[in-house]
């Protein structure tokens, strides 16, 4: 198999070939619409909620995003106020972003956040217990959250930037997904390094893998730090070159990001838009 780090200069080198208005156009779909800000108060939320409700009507020919993003507190602010179609509701979960709390809290946490309108829930690898081996714990931890949340969507925040080696995001996307993730999600964006092509490789190629031995598509979502037009083409190309066009759709890929989307239309529109 070819290194990680020469399949990235062979997309770098290729990019041109997903740097169309085609590409843009559908990494808009692709998109959960976050804030995840310490000063977030029901009034900036609703005011994004109404961005979203009123977005075809500045831009009929586009798609809105995948969902909109927010802390558990504002799901039923998002639930109440949005009439988008098609638009799901993500919280963060799990006592998000260092995970770093009792299992009942998350628990509780991740049930009173769907009770109250969120249809996907993102949570964070705990850490604590993969670092230090405990990888049963972690398992137990996503799989009791997946089942306290029913139906809704479970996506897991790998944070790779903390994970380093290939060795370590290979074992968290297996963890993860062995243990009932929907979706597995590069990071939280709240550290450095975020998102980055490497982890994204290595998550892709687990995916793959996984599909191969089970028959089950799991969604991939690389978030933090993408914040143009180019870096959501980035990992669109390695979305597809890995998994294929199957998973370039709003169900099997999404960019957690805030600024990105009004990147991409001032690409598409070859203006400055500041819409979001």
């Amino acid at each position: 198999m070819e290194s990680t780090q020469k399949y990235i200069e062979n997309i770098q080198k290729n990019l041109d070939h997903w740097l169309t208005p085609e590409v843009f156009k559908a990494c808009l779909g692709f998109i959960d619409l976050t804030s995840l800000k310490p000063n977030d108060t029901q009034t900036s939320i609703l005011k994004m909620v109404n961005k979203v409700n009123n977005f075809n009507e500045k831009f009929p020919e586009y798609q809105t995003p995948a969902s909109i993003c927010v802390f558990p507190n504002f799901s039923k602010t998002v639930k109440d106020n949005l009439t988008a179609p098609g638009v799901n509701i993500t919280v963060v979960s799990g006592c998000f972003p260092a995970s770093q709390s009792y299992l009942e809290v998350k628990l509780l946490e991740s049930k009173t956040a769907v009770e109250n309108g969120a249809n996907e829930v993102d949570i964070v690898l705990a850490l604590n217990k993969f670092l230090d081996g405990d990888f049963e714990g972690c398992k137990k931890e996503i799989s009791e959250i997946k089942n306290i949340i029913g139906d809704a969507h479970l996506k897991v925040i790998l944070e790779t930037g903390l994970l380093e080696s290939e060795e370590n995001i290979r074992n968290a996307s297996f963890l993860a997904m062995e243990a009932g993730a929907d979706f597995i999600k590069t990071s939280t964006g709240k550290l450095e390094p975020s998102a980055t092509p490497f982890a994204a490789v290595i998550m892709c190629r687990c995916i793959k893998e996984y599909y191969e031995k089970t028959g089950k598509k799991i969604g991939f979502k690389p978030a933090g730090g993408i914040s143009t037009a180019k870096d959501a083409a980035v990992y669109y190309a390695i979305t597809e070159t890995i998994l294929g066009k199957e998973w370039l759709n709003r169900d099997l890929l999404r960019f957690g990001a805030s600024r990105v989307a009004n990147s991409i239309l001032s690409e598409i529109e070859k203006s400055t838009v500041s819409y979001y």
